[in-house]
């Protein structure tokens, strides 16, 4: 393994999902690997596969170029540009999400309506 570029890729991963306001949780969910993985990647401990590159890109709004070091220096950071021009979601709402993910139906259904009784109010 190439220490230095798992370290230039893992520090422009961490920086792009700072940027964005994401946990590792959020950005390992989006690219579909354990967060335990997504963690060691940010700190250079592995080589992501090319597919796992290329949806970090898509998931960071980064280039290629800008995780992989090549990006010219003094150049702004390119961002790839968003699919959607709604708001970001706060942390917070994600963290639920994820949680509510996993839930089985009778107890999603039960949430709605406590949810829907608290938005009432």
């Amino acid at each position: 393994m190439d220490k230095k570029l798992a370290t230039t890729i893992g520090a422009g991963a961490r920086a792009a999902r700072s940027r964005l306001e994401l946990t590792q949780a959020d950005v390992a969910e989006r690219i579909d690997v354990a967060t335990e993985v997504y963690g060691r990647l940010e700190r250079g401990g592995m080589l992501p596969s090319v597919q796992t590159l290329l949806k970090l890109c898509h998931e960071l709004h980064v280039s290629a170029d800008e995780l992989l070091g090549l990006a010219s220096q003094g150049a702004p950071p390119s961002r790839v540009s968003e699919s959607s021009s709604s708001p970001p979601e706060r942390p917070e709402v994600r963290r639920l999400l994820r949680t509510v993910r996993q839930l089985e139906a009778p107890h999603v259904k039960l949430l709605g309506l406590v949810a829907n009784a608290l938005g009432r109010r």
